[in-house]
């Protein structure tokens, strides 16, 4: 793809352990000229990653940038996203939220109904977690860290494509 092209719609993959921020950053950053597609929003579905695909296609075919707000820890997650994406001719950015467990837990402990999700899944999203890299097909990658001011975030420009898994999670 050339480097110089212009995309008319943009997807934005989050990746992150739950309790990192993603959602808060959707907010603050992306809820007023994005569309929101999270797993989080189809908790009846019995076939969520079928129905993200369509809202994903859907929102690109309408021309609508979106920002798919999950976990998405595995190179397959991305993989199923990127490739509607590149169907679309969409630029593709990715946003690694970086994280301590122990302060993942603590914000989720705060969570209340079905918001909150179990310990377990938070130490087993961890396991499966593989930072992201412009191999998969990114345009643009970013690492965001929770500032020290509340509701606002650290966003710098990835800067490099090892492992950052084990120091920050």
């Amino acid at each position: 793809m050339p480097i110089n092209q212009e995309f008319m719609i943009e997807i934005v993959i989050f990746i992150g352990l739950p309790g990192s921020g993603k959602s808060t950053f959707y907010r603050t950053h992306f809820a007023e000229t994005h569309a929101l597609v999270s797993k989080d929003l189809m908790r009846n579905n019995k076939k969520p990653a079928r129905r993200q695909a369509f809202l994903i296609a859907e929102h690109l075919k309408s021309g609508t940038s979106l920002v798919v707000d999950n976990t998405n820890p595995t190179l397959g997650d991305r993989h199923a996203i990127i490739e509607i994406a590149q169907d679309y001719q969409a630029k593709i950015i990715g946003y690694y939220f970086e994280s301590k467990i122990a302060d993942c837990l603590t914000r989720n402990r705060q969570r209340e109904g079905k918001a909150r999700v179990p310990d377990y899944a938070l130490y087993m999203t961890r396991h499966k977690l593989v930072p992201p890299n412009y191999s998969e097909g990114f345009h643009q990658l970013f690492q965001v860290k929770i500032a020290p001011n509340p509701g606002t975030f650290e966003v710098h420009p990835w800067t490099r494509e090892e492992n950052l898994g084990s120091e920050s999670i």
